[in-house]
């Protein structure tokens, strides 16, 4: 057997009234389906789907540092720095505060957390070259400046 991609994610949030609104409208994906009031379906558009919402309530603990599960969420929102620069500008515009921004040299990311604390990866990838000559070059993590 062999996968052949990552096919989608279902996370589970505390609110689909707050968590929807920073998926669709803070970082642009569209909204498809909806499922008997628990869960909502998003499209980067390409995929009948890439990300699902699963609400299990207001209760629920926050995700915790040191525990196994998911570390981020990444998405690729262009291909240049001044894509990475204009949702960098986007997220300031929506009140979504920065909790980083690195060079891993095959691509520039920022990161920041969703309503529930989950970290979200948005990133621009570098030349393909980079890590098809040398795949080690995906360990790399330096500083990015905007």
């Amino acid at each position: 057997m062999r996968v052949s991609k990552l096919g989608h994610a279902v996370l589970k949030v505390r609110s689909l009234a707050v968590s929807v609104p920073f998926y669709r409208d803070v970082l642009g994906l569209t909204e498809v389906a909806r499922h008997g009031g628990r869960m909502v379906f998003f499209s980067c558009g390409e995929n009948h789907h890439d990300l699902a919402l699963l609400e299990i309530g207001e209760q629920a603990a926050a995700p915790f540092e040191r525990q196994v599960g998911l570390y981020h969420l990444a998405f690729k929102v262009g291909d240049s720095l001044d894509e990475l620069r204009a949702c960098r500008d986007n997220l300031a515009a929506h009140g979504v505060e920065l909790d980083g921004q690195s060079d891993h040299r095959v691509s520039q990311s920022l990161y920041c957390h969703d309503p529930d604390g989950i970290m979200i990866e948005l990133y621009v990838d570098a030349d393909p070259a980079l890590w098809r000559d040398d795949p080690g070059a995906v360990a790399h993590i330096g500083a990015l400046k905007l």
